[in-house]
Formats: C-alpha cells, sequence, structure tokens
C-alpha cells in the first residue's frame, strides 16, 4: 500500500509500526481520500481520517477469517425480516389514531380564543398570549416525548401514555364547559345591549382551566413527534416497495389532516359557536376516547422498534472528542471531502451515509486515529476520544441546517395571527352567507385550507412539471427555493391583511352598526388567507422537506421535532411582538394598536410591523440560503472502487 507523507497520518504512523498496521488490515485500511477541485475529484492514497469497514474478499485474503475481523464483520439486522412489504392495515390503527386525535385536539383548541373571550370574559391580548404560550408549550413537549421514545419507553408505549394524558386534558377542559361553577358568570347587559357587568374569573377557574391545557399539552407532546417515524417503523425501507408504501403513508398521513381540520373549522366549530360549548367539546373528547382503544387494538400486530438511546449523547462525544484533538492537523486542512463506510456501535451495517462535507473541519478532528485509539480487536478504546466520521457529518448536518431553521420563527409568526387577531377581525365583519347563516368566526380559516387543498394538486401536477422543464431540477425548484417562496407569501399576508383592515376600520367608523360590524362582508379575509395557505404549502411544506432529506434516518424524529420547536419560536415570538405593542403603543392619547375595541385600535399598524420583520427575515435567510451546500450534492460518483464509495 503506498503512502504519502501528510499531517494527518502522521498521528497515526508515530507509534505504530508496520506489523502493527498489517495485524489491522483484515478489519481496516488505507482509502484514497478524495479531493474536490472544481466538478473534478482528485483520489490521493493517505491512511484514513477514520476507521471504516473493509471488504476483503475471503478468497484472496485469508485473515479475514480471524476472530478480530469476524467480530467486526456487519451482523443483518433481523428485524427486518419481522416487517410486511404491505402492511396496510397496520397502518390504518395508527393514521386512524392520528386523525382522531387531531380532530380532537383541533376541535378543542381551534375556537379556543373565542372561548376565552366569551365565557371566561378576557381581553383579546390576554386570551391570544394564552393560546401562543399553550402553542408553545406542546411545541416544546415534542423534544421531550421524541427523547422519552428513543432512549426509554419506545414510540408505541409513548404514543399510548401520550393519548391517556390527552384525553384526561379533554376531560378537564370539557367539564368547564358542563359545569358553570367551572367558569365566571354570564356578563349582564342593559337596555341598550351593551354589556356593563362581568365578572372576572377566579383562581380557581383559571386553575382548573390551565390544568386541562397542561395535561392537552403533555400528551400532544409526546403524541406528534412518534405518528410519524412509527408508521414508517412499519415498513421495509431497503425495498423498492416499503419505500413507495413509506411516501403513500406520508401522502395519506397529511391528507388526512387537512380533512381533519376542515371538518374541524365547519361542523365542530358551528356547533361550538350555535349549539352550545358543551357539546362543542363534548364530541371531540368522546372522539379521543374512542381513538386510545383503536390503536391499542393493534398492539400485538405492530413492528416495534426498541429504544436505541439518542443523538444528544453521541453530538457530546463529538464535540469532546473534537475538542480534545484540537492541536491536530488534518491532511489538506482547506478542504476535505470524501465518502467513507461506517458500522454502527451495534455491529450493523449503517443503510445510508453522510457525505463527508468542506466546513468544521475542526470537527472532523474527532474521527482521527491516534495512539491507542482503538484495541487490538480494532474496536473503539474510549468513544469521548474517537467517534466515526458519520457521528461527526450528523453533528455537522445540524449545525448548518441551524440557521435555515432559525428563520422560519418570523415566517410562521404570521400563522399565529390566524387564531387570533384575524378572528377579531372576522368578529367584526358582516358573516352572512345567505339570509338565514352566519359563518362562525373560528371558522374563517376553512379559507386558507380550501385555498391548500385546491393549490397542492396544482402544484404537484402542473407548476412542478413546467419547472422541472425549465429548471432541469428533478423537483422543480430547490428545497430551500421553495422555502423561500414560503417566507415572500408570509410578507404578502401581512401587507394584504394590512390593507384589508385598514379599509375595514373605515368603513366600521363611518357606517358601522350598534355592535361595531363593518357592512364589509367577511370574504374580504379570503386574499390574506390564500398567501396564509402558500406559506403552509412551500415555507412549512419546505422545512419538512428539508429536514427529512438533510438528516440520515436516526435523527428524523428529531427533525421532526424541529418543525415543532419552529412553531413554538414563531408563537412564543408572536406573544412577545403583541406584549411590546400593546405596552408602548396607546400612549399620549394615542389609540392603543391593539386595543380590545378593534374600531378604535390600529390593527392595520401591527400588521405592517410583521411585513417589515418578514423583510428583514428573507434578507437573513437569503444569506443563509447562499452559502447553503446539500448533503446530497456532495456525493461523489459512482467509482470502480466500490469499497470506498457508498
Amino acid at each position: 500500500m503506498p503512502s504519502h507523507e501528510s499531517p494527518s497520518s502522521e498521528p497515526l504512523l508515530q507509534q505504530k509500526d508496520a506489523s502493527t498496521v498489517q495485524r489491522r488490515k483484515p478489519g481496516w485500511k488505507a482509502t484514497p481520500n478524495l479531493h474536490y477541485k472544481g466538478r473534478k475529484m482528485v483520489r490521493e492514497t493517505c491512511f484514513s481520517f477514520c476507521f471504516r469497514k473493509s471488504r476483503s474478499n475471503p478468497s484472496s485474503d485469508h485473515e479475514s477469517s480471524s476472530s478480530s475481523s469476524e467480530a467486526l464483520l456487519p451482523q443483518k439486522d433481523e428485524s427486518v425480516d419481522l416487517l410486511d412489504s404491505k402492511p396496510g392495515w397496520k397502518v390504518a390503527y395508527i393514521l386512524g389514531n392520528e386523525s382522531i386525535e387531531k380532530m380532537a385536539t383541533y376541535g378543542l383548541t381551534t375556537n379556543f380564543m373565542v372561548y376565552l373571550v366569551r365565557e371566561y370574559h378576557m381581553d383579546q391580548v390576554s386570551a391570544a398570549n394564552i393560546l401562543n404560550i399553550w402553542t408553545c408549550g406542546y411545541c416544546l413537549l415534542t423534544v421531550v416525548g421524541a427523547s422519552v421514545a428513543d432512549i426509554y419507553l419506545g414510540k408505541f408505549l409513548t404514543i399510548a401514555l401520550a393519548s391517556l394524558a390527552s384525553l384526561l386534558g379533554m376531560v378537564t377542559i370539557t367539564l368547564t364547559a358542563f359545569v358553570p361553577q367551572l367558569r365566571p358568570p354570564p356578563c349582564i347587559p342593559d337596555g341598550q345591549k351593551h354589556l356593563v357587568q362581568c365578572v372576572s374569573n377566579t383562581k380557581t377557574q383559571l386553575g382548573f382551566l390551565f390544568a386541562g391545557l397542561s395535561w392537552l399539552a403533555i400528551g400532544t407532546g409526546g403524541i406528534r413527534p412518534c405518528s410519524i417515524p412509527f408508521g414508517i417503523d412499519q415498513f421495509d425501507s431497503t425495498t423498492v416497495e416499503g419505500r413507495k408504501n413509506v411516501s403513500s403513508f406520508l401522502n395519506w398521513y397529511y391528507a388526512s389532516s387537512t380533512v381533519v381540520l376542515l371538518i374541524n373549522q365547519t361542523l365542530v366549530i358551528y356547533i361550538q359557536d350555535s349549539v352550545s360549548w358543551a357539546w362543542g367539546f363534548g364530541i371531540p373528547t368522546l372522539l379521543m376516547s374512542s381513538s386510545i382503544p383503536l390503536f391499542l387494538a393493534g398492539s400485538k400486530i405492530y413492528h416495534h422498534v426498541k429504544p436505541k438511546g439518542t443523538t444528544f449523547s453521541s453530538f457530546a462525544q463529538v464535540l469532546v472528542a473534537a475538542y480534545k484533538k484540537r492541536h491536530l492537523k488534518l491532511h489538506n486542512e482547506e478542504r476535505v471531502c470524501g465518502v467513507f463506510l461506517d458500522v454502527s456501535s451495534e455491529g450493523n451495517l449503517v443503510l445510508s451515509k453522510h457525505s463527508l462535507t468542506t466546513k468544521f473541519s475542526s470537527l472532523k478532528k474527532a474521527a482521527l486515529v491516534v495512539d491507542d485509539d482503538l484495541k487490538d480487536d480494532g474496536s473503539c478504546a474510549n468513544s469521548w476520544k474517537l467517534c466515526s466520521i458519520q457521528q461527526v457529518e450528523e453533528v455537522i448536518c445540524f449545525m448548518k441546517i441551524l440557521p435555515i431553521w432559525a428563520s422560519g420563527g418570523i415566517c410562521f409568526m404570521t400563522s399565529a395571527q390566524e387564531g387570533t387577531f384575524v378572528v377579531s377581525q372576522a368578529l367584526k365583519m358582516d358573516r352572512h352567507i345567505g339570509p338565514n347563516f352566519q359563518m362562525p368566526a373560528g371558522s374563517i380559516k376553512v379559507m386558507s385550507l380550501i385555498t391548500l387543498c385546491l393549490c397542492i394538486p396544482l402544484y404537484n401536477r402542473v407548476l412542478q412539471p413546467a419547472l422541472r422543464k425549465i429548471t432541469k431540477h428533478e423537483n422543480g425548484i430547490t428545497t430551500l427555493q421553495r422555502i423561500g417562496l414560503g417566507y415572500l407569501f408570509s410578507i404578502l399576508f401581512a401587507v394584504v391583511a394590512g390593507l384589508v383592515e385598514q379599509q375595514r376600520r373605515a368603513s366600521a367608523l363611518s357606517q358601522a352598526s350598534a355592535d361595531g360590524v363593518a357592512p364589509m362582508s367577511v370574504f374580504w379575509l379570503f386574499p390574506q388567507l390564500m398567501f396564509l395557505g402558500m406559506v403552509e404549502l412551500f415555507g412549512f411544506v419546505g422545512h419538512i422537506e428539508l429536514y427529512n432529506k438533510e438528516f440520515p434516518e436516526k435523527m428524523r424524529s428529531i427533525g421532526n421535532s424541529l418543525i415543532y420547536l419552529c412553531i413554538a419560536g414563531a408563537t412564543y415570538l408572536s406573544t412577545l411582538v403583541v406584549s411590546i405593542v400593546y405596552s408602548v403603543t396607546g400612549k399620549h392619547e394615542e389609540p392603543n394598536w391593539l386595543d380590545n375595541d378593534i374600531n378604535a385600535g390600529r390593527l392595520d399598524y401591527f400588521y405592517i410591523l410583521i411585513a417589515a420583520l418578514g423583510v428583514l427575515n428573507f434578507a437573513y435567510f437569503w444569506s443563509c440560503a447562499c452559502g447553503y451546500t446539500y448533503t446530497s450534492s456532495l456525493k461523489a460518483v459512482e467509482s470502480k472502487e466500490a469499497d470506498i464509495l457508498v
């Protein structure tokens, strides 16, 4: 084996003679590294930066039958044999439980701001902050739920226990609607139908309400990050048929979620608004109680993947090992690229690999083999001093996605307004459809959902094929371009919402009825809600697509949690902006932008402020996207040297 003198090989060869290297030949061998110069690859043979399995031919190398190499041979994962290629009837239990859980949870919370304002006599800012804090809380708990499932309980048990927690929370909130003592008494109107006396809520009533929201947040935080991974576990992703079934499962998952939201925005909200809150909350609670037996019915036929720990400890090992080897130098410090074969800690062959990147090269020092990092049998002596190159690449993958993830907060902050101030706008507009039907204000979201349902097939069947012909890209546009379009639509939403609110307020002040409702159809809100649907189609789905494409399989659950963390950041940011605007404006005899009476406030100014923040956020995202390199684009072309490329 030819050897080239290089800084990277010196630490390994200082105390290892030729005999030592020959003894490790069956399990470990030197590999050529691939250096990129423009579009060409230059091969250079040097001792590998990280340890890797060799694919030695037994007929040519009898030493592969030695005890040391036998211990290192990749073992087949027998759990793969237990998977069905078409387990649709098993997935139906999972999909049914998830759909009913979403219908129950969304049915309880979609119109919740109206419930807090009308029944608990809260002002709209307090109600909006409570709703945003609850959303932020359950999104943060998705990380806890994913970690508990990966380390201790597994996905099945986590979903089962979380479903019970959700049911307990829903029963508690439903009791607030059934039992009059658990909420304030109704306000007393005077002869002119103006509310003159409203009894405020007590600490006991708020405590009972918050207890129900807390249990519901715990349950939602356990179900949401585990449902999709648990469904994918039922398929054999190593086969073509299995991958097709996974794609089909994801399509059905998204389609069922949209249908559930449409039902909630129409039927459930109508019952809450026109019949009673007790029945409006009681029906989702009954649905949730029926979904748990449905999910448990398939417990004996599910494929259960045992928890194997979390990636957080692996991240810590890489950082510690890189710090301990910070004085070492890599070969070609400026640019290091290549594809390495790695083996998991259990000895099983890892099915997919991340190719080496050129960023964060200092972290790659964690994979340098020096001194006594390896035992005599070729295994790692101390995982806090030596990590595989795949561990390093997983950390790099996570770190380079973080700036893109952080940009989603301001974009998704616009979605937080849909359930708060957009509903407030609808309450002061003409919501009649025909002479005898009035649309509930909480059902206004149905406009964005209809837009989404119409645009998804239009994008997949018409726009995407046309873009493929123009850009020659397999998806028509790149993932980051899709996310960028979502950010632009969020800016358009805020601008259009501000203009519509300006016209609605002017109409209300000049021609309003006694209750302050403007003679302006609620369908004037459709343009801004259409743009909000585009935000979800491009921005939200783009983030999900980015995480699933860039993260390796073992980090998909973490990626699933990232989107909920992004929503949590957006709702927390929305609460912060609302609180600041509410406290700063309204001085010097000027109207408060977020006054309880939106006809007296200036909600249009608030929307323009969100649009300005969106422009700044888009500039930040653009700077991050310009320097981003896709993981898939770094994969080397196929070579005759099959043992060094995956």
